[in-house]
């Protein structure tokens, strides 16, 4: 079996998106997600109605903000995060936008071909939140390995 990292990250706008105070992140959306798509290992990328997800409403909160996608490898998504000069100019500049938030990203494994919906990766995310970081659902600082068996199993009390 052939495995994918999928990824969520949040943010909350700190004014709603269409302030013109946001209007910098808004207008890099297209570039940073059109670099994303041509970097090696990219697979998929959640979007809305326009070529982003800002119009999607993944919480009872409308400024909190969600991207979700899903890469070959750890190594493919950390390249395009850590390493893509186009992404980190934007991301420097991040507490001009955003509340800083204690859990804004949760990672993990999906058999290739899958694509997560919402409710899975949000409920990776409480898994973080609630139990820590585990092999359901980590971080770049805990990363856990590819999955050996044939399937990965739904989230389990197991983890932490």
């Amino acid at each position: 079996m052939n495995y994918h990292l999928a990824q969520l990250n949040i943010a909350r706008f700190m004014k709603p998106a269409e302030h013109p105070d946001n209007a910098d992140f808004v207008n890099s959306l297209d570039r940073v997600n059109a670099i994303a798509e041509s970097q090696p290992g990219f697979v998929w990328r959640l979007t809305g109605d326009g070529n982003d997800a800002l119009d999607i409403q993944a919480f009872d909160d409308p400024n909190i903000a969600v991207n979700m996608s899903v890469w070959t490898s750890t190594e493919s998504l950390a390249d395009f995060v850590y390493r893509n000069k186009e992404h980190l100019a934007i991301m420097r500049r991040r507490r001009e936008w955003f509340e800083k938030t204690k859990f804004h990203l949760v990672l993990w494994w999906v058999e290739a071909g899958h694509i997560p919906s919402l409710v899975e990766a949000k409920e990776r995310l409480n898994s973080l939140i609630t139990k820590g970081p585990c092999e359901k659902a980590f971080t770049f600082r805990r990363p856990y390995p590819q999955p050996s068996g044939p399937e990965i199993r739904p989230i389990i009390d197991e983890c932490a």
